[in-house]
């Protein structure tokens, strides 16, 4: 048998043995030729047995050839490995911990899924490994995770007959505030850019954009069973609450089909799927949407501008916050609504004291305790209900609050 041609140039590859599982081939095909290209030198901070658990793996990996089965102490040496990265991973705030850790952890995951894929057919813990290195870890192998786990999903078994739905058992909260014309955020549809910045833009006003996104392929293609159908077998971050100053708000990792059962389908419970990776992680969602195209008026490159989902039931809030740069928020799915206060009120919102939650009001918008927050009465507001297909700007420093009426897929653009 010939050995295969090398990916992206190197030397040739091992033949692989007919006897493999059908997704191997593709899987083994992402990786270099020699192992020596996988270049596992690690910095200082990566401890000498750390790194050398990753290298013993490599070596059992291409060592292998088309040996049947898995090489024996593959998984094993790469769940160490894996382990001992999480310890570091978890034993500082996130910005503290050496970027050579997080590829220590990457290389970890991506020989885990390629042992378990090895194995036997593709299957959701294989998956689920090449997802944790792709939020926690850091670009290896010229974003190897990313195809990998582009090629594991396409290999894994297709549902089955879905069992008949349970009965819903639906929270119904209070209806939205009335929207006084007075009050309402104002409402163009695709103003000149030129009209946009010197009327909104420029002096910092919110506005509601209509007929912005119509064409973009999730305001046609997405529902939920569309969500769980292109990304339920992806692992994702979940908030656990209605909000992130409720003491029992915490964060988790789970599927997007364990997400959607829990949170969408059985709505007693409150969780938000909110994420900034989701559309570099599922490439088959980034497809389906673009960029406004007013963001051509800030200084950012567009792979500068941060993009962020934002999933969840009705119910679910953003207390009243502010953020460093413009947004667009564009709604996908389902209504919101939203109330916006300007910066120049910011000593009526009373901000919460500390660097943690200095950008987050300590003042419950729709039930407002004045006894402890009077002043927050006087402070003026404008609001509104987006809808799908809607756009609504909200300039960098204001003040919004956001309530999901129904289930709810927005999309966040944060530009300058």
């Amino acid at each position: 048998m010939a050995a295969e041609p090398a990916a992206r140039g190197g030397s040739p590859r091992r033949p692989v043995s007919p006897e493999a599982p059908p997704c191997w081939a593709a899987a083994r095909a992402l990786l270099p030729g020699a192992r020596e290209e996988l270049r596992l030198e690690f910095g200082a901070p990566v401890g000498r047995s750390a790194a050398l658990l990753l290298r013993r793996a490599a070596d059992l990996l291409y060592g292998a050839g088309g040996a049947r089965g898995p090489p024996p102490g593959l998984l094993r040496l790469s769940e160490a490995a894996c382990d001992r990265a999480w310890e570091r991973l978890n034993a500082a705030a996130w910005r503290a911990v050496d970027r050579e850790w997080r590829r220590a952890f990457s290389f970890g995951c991506l020989f885990r899924a390629l042992g378990l894929c090895r194995a036997g057919a593709a299957s959701p813990e294989a998956l689920r490994a090449c997802d944790l290195g792709l939020l926690l870890g850091a670009p290896v192998l010229d974003g190897v995770l990313l195809r990998l786990a582009g090629v594991l999903q396409r290999h894994l078994p297709g549902p089955g007959a879905a069992p008949p739905p349970a009965p819903k058992k639906v929270r119904r909260g209070p209806p939205p505030p009335a929207v006084e014309p007075a009050a309402a955020v104002p409402r163009l549809r695709r103003p000149s850019l030129e009209r946009f910045r010197d009327r909104f833009l420029a002096p910092g006003k919110p506005l509601v954009l209509q007929g912005l996104v119509d064409h973009w392929p999730c305001m046609s293609k997405w529902s939920v069973d569309y969500i769980r159908q292109v990304a339920g077998s992806r692992t994702v971050p979940v908030e656990l609450g209605s909000r992130y100053t409720d003491q029992e708000w915490s964060q988790t990792l789970m599927t997007v089909e364990e997400f959607i059962s829990r949170y969408i389908e059985n709505e007693n419970q409150v969780g938000y799927l909110a994420q900034h990776q989701l559309f570099d992680q599922i490439p088959e969602l980034k497809q389906d949407i673009g960029v406004p195209d007013y963001c051509s008026l800030g200084k950012m490159d567009e792979d500068e501008i941060t993009v962020n989902a934002w999933f969840g039931p009705a119910g679910t809030i953003s207390p009243l916050h502010h953020d460093p740069q413009q947004n667009f928020l564009v709604q996908v799915m389902g209504q919101k609504y939203l109330r916006l206060y300007s910066p120049q009120h910011s000593e009526k919102l009373y901000p919460h004291e500390g660097h943690l939650l200095h950008n987050t009001s300590q003042v419950d918008v729709e039930e407002p305790d004045l006894a402890r927050f009077p002043a927050f009465e006087e402070a003026p507001f404008q609001d509104c209900i987006l809808s799908p297909s809607e756009v609504l700007f909200i300039p960098a420093k204001h003040w919004h609050y956001v309530r999901a009426l129904e289930t709810s897929f927005s999309i966040s653009f944060w530009w300058a």
